[in-house]
């Protein structure tokens, strides 16, 4: 789903997006300003678009507005004076090897190091020869898209999920399918249902692509008791499991949940990222891929970068080695905690009677569900003129049509802001509530 504005001749609510898509289209063809070369695009292309939070981000730029958009770890809290020294200190004593190419799967230390990460979030059996560092996990949804799926073929989704994810796997063609989600995350009979009903339909089903923690953009967290039945179902089906934990250290408090990959070396593709523990300006991630798809893996990896940043991977190794990585993940969860607690509490004093919002235990985001004759695409536009920005539901789903849902991201914003945010937004939806009642 594609944010567009609303034009100016147009009424106060902006056009579906593939409306005004194919109205910008027509004008350009009546003006002549088509080039011949858009002839030249690929049919895959037609399916590359913009992201709506993307899009969002760009408009949170505007100075007066409260931002409660975008997904960003407060990197203010990292030690940025000694991380400078680290990497001044890579360029001059190492920077032969940190400014030349390097090896396509990655450094031997880094992924050795990233062993060490997986083992804090509870997988104690990764071979650093079946990790593959990448750039973010991004990439390396994509390369599990481009050697996986055929156009056609279905990947099962959570539904509502990471957008990044969406248009990924829309740009080669793939059918994404959702499975229903409760308070509980993914839920393993409408799995198992979804999967028989597609295979009876003809569908080939390669993936199931999943957040099991804090999910972006839910929050929710996937039951431990339902863990290992959602991955035995797959198995049973020659579903391959994509599970994708950028989250999964930042739980606010007790015990970390075992990722799906635990026990399932052969089931399951596990990806990580360093962007919401660290830095995502540096766009390192990775995929601890099961021993015997690891090759093809690898070389659709290559392909497409070479290698992986090696001045990027030195300085994440440098990261983990000489400082207190963990300290600092305390401290984030702390912080994220403080943010995600008065979030809650504006929720509770300020949102009118009837809408709904989870209730996070770790990671960036509140899911807010109004109710259903409301439609929060065209709020959007009514929240930037109360001065706060959020990013509405439909962005996050393969299913067409209206949603009444959005996402709130605490994050980035301090509690005043977090406090502020809402107290602008709340008159938005409680006018949009009371206007359809």
């Amino acid at each position: 789903m594609t944010y567009k504005t609303a034009r100016a001749t147009d009424a106060a609510e902006p056009l579906p997006a593939e409306a005004e898509e194919a109205l910008l289209r027509a004008e350009a063809q009546s003006s002549g300003t088509v080039h011949p070369h858009e002839s030249l695009f690929s049919d895959r292309a037609a399916n590359i678009k913009q992201s709506a939070v993307r899009d969002v981000f760009e408009i949170s730029m505007q100075p007066g507005l409260v931002s409660l958009a975008g997904g960003n770890p407060y990197l203010q809290s990292l030690p940025l004076e000694k991380l400078g020294q680290a990497a001044a200190a890579i360029i001059a004593e190492q920077g032969l090897e940190a400014l030349q190419y390097g090896g396509g799967q990655g450094t031997l230390e880094l992924r050795r190091q990233i062993c060490m990460v997986m083992a804090a979030e509870g997988i104690t059996d990764a071979d650093p020869e079946n990790v593959v560092i990448t750039a973010g996990s991004q990439s390396a949804q994509d390369i599990a898209a481009k050697v996986f799926c055929n156009p056609g073929d279905v990947v099962l989704i959570e539904d509502p999920t990471y957008v990044g994810a969406l248009n990924t796997f829309e740009t080669y063609q793939i059918d994404v399918q959702p499975v229903l989600v409760d308070d509980d995350g993914l839920v393993p009979s409408e799995l198992r249902r979804r999967i028989a009903e597609l295979r009876s339909a003809g569908k080939t089903v390669k993936m199931l692509y999943t957040i099991p923690n804090f999910s972006n953009p839910s929050g929710v967290t996937l039951s431990p008791s339902r863990r290992q039945e959602i991955v035995d179902i797959c198995r049973e089906a020659n579903v391959l499991v994509l599970e994708d934990n950028p989250y999964g250290l930042l739980k606010f408090e007790g015990e970390l949940a075992s990722p799906l990959r635990v026990g399932n070396a052969r089931e399951v593709l596990y990806l990580g990222s360093f962007s919401k523990i660290f830095a995502p300006g540096l766009r390192i991630g990775w995929a601890l891929v099961p021993a015997h798809l690891k090759q093809r893996f690898y070389l659709a990896s290559e392909a497409v970068t070479l290698c992986p940043p090696t001045f990027n991977q030195m300085l994440v190794s440098a990261y983990l080695r000489d400082f207190d990585w963990m300290g600092q993940i305390r401290t984030y969860r702390a912080l994220y905690q403080e943010r995600c607690e008065a979030m809650l509490a504006a929720l509770t004093e300020l949102m009118p009677a009837g809408i709904r919002w989870t209730a996070p235990a770790g990671g960036f985001f509140i899911w807010l569900t109004v109710p259903e004759h409301v439609d929060t695409y065209p709020l959007l536009r009514k929240g930037i003129d109360a001065g706060v920005v959020f990013v509405p539901g439909a962005a996050f789903t393969s299913v067409t049509g209206p949603s009444n849902t959005l996402r709130l991201a605490f994050s980035s914003a301090t509690p005043e802001n977090i406090w502020e945010g809402v107290r602008r937004l709340a008159p938005v939806l409680r006018a949009a509530v009371d206007r359809h009642h």
